[in-house]
């Protein structure tokens, strides 16, 4: 059977990470199981709306032992205040994201100026991820399967502010701050996780559309969601963003 056959019908059957390819997929395997599943996935009905690039500050890359960036692909947004159930979600946990809306395709390479003027919008998001299966362990399983990805919040759009790497980000979880971060945590500016991606996808025959979003990646590192928690988000600047999850 066909690798992608393989990841296919574990998905259809709910294993998201094949036992039989602990060990065994390269990187490079990797992203080419997940943009084939994410086009069948297309195929039966679900729209490819854009782009996370994950693992862009040392904290996260800390948390996850894995010290270059990864992308995955969005298939769906809510809107802030969206409130979870826990049956919505496995295992489920956030990062804190400016969300760029790009107005132009992109070229396959392209400089820091040339991203930051293709950005037509930025929204102060929250990356909903899933733990599917042994992430840290298994990083390649994991990009097969979307890098974590579920869905993405997102709050009202703003344009860009000129001075990215200042943006602070400022987490409240319950009431109570848990993390702040700033903007240069993301590579140094999260418009370089823009011009990682296009470099990136160019490898794999893909390029970033007019219209798509890029998730850039967090400011602090990824926290986990429970049942009953209130998760807010500011951004300096820019804006809130938050969503919970019922009890």
């Amino acid at each position: 059977m066909d690798l992608i056959d393989i990841f296919w019908d574990a998905r259809q059957r709910g294993e998201f990470f094949p036992v039989a390819f602990f060990d065994k997929l390269s990187i490079e395997q990797a992203y080419t199981v997940q943009l084939a599943l994410i086009d069948r996935r297309v195929a039966a009905g679900e729209k490819h709306i854009g782009w996370k690039v994950g693992l862009t500050s040392a904290a996260i890359q800390q948390q996850f032992g894995f010290h270059e960036p990864v992308f995955g692909c969005i298939l769906e947004t809510v809107p802030s205040g969206h409130v979870f159930a826990p049956t919505d979600l496995i295992q489920p946990g956030f990062e804190n994201e400016l969300c760029m809306r790009i107005g132009r395709d992109l070229p396959l390479a392209i400089t820091l100026d040339e991203a930051r003027a293709a950005v037509d919008a930025v929204y102060p998001s929250l990356e909903i991820i899933e733990t599917r299966g042994p992430f840290t362990a298994q990083i390649a399983l994991a990009l097969a399967d979307n890098a974590q990805q579920k869905t993405v919040v997102r709050g009202a759009p703003t344009p860009l502010p000129a001075d990215l790497e200042s943006v602070k980000a400022t987490i409240t979880i319950n009431g109570q701050e848990a993390a702040t971060g700033l903007g240069s945590a993301v590579l140094g500016n999260p418009l370089h996780s823009i011009v990682w991606l296009a470099k990136k996808l160019a490898e794999h025959g893909r390029h970033i559309r007019a219209g798509d979003i890029v998730m850039t990646g967090s400011f602090t590192r990824q926290f986990p969601i429970a049942p009953g928690d209130r998760i807010h988000v500011s951004f300096s600047g820019i804006g809130d963003v938050e969503t919970a999850m019922t009890v």
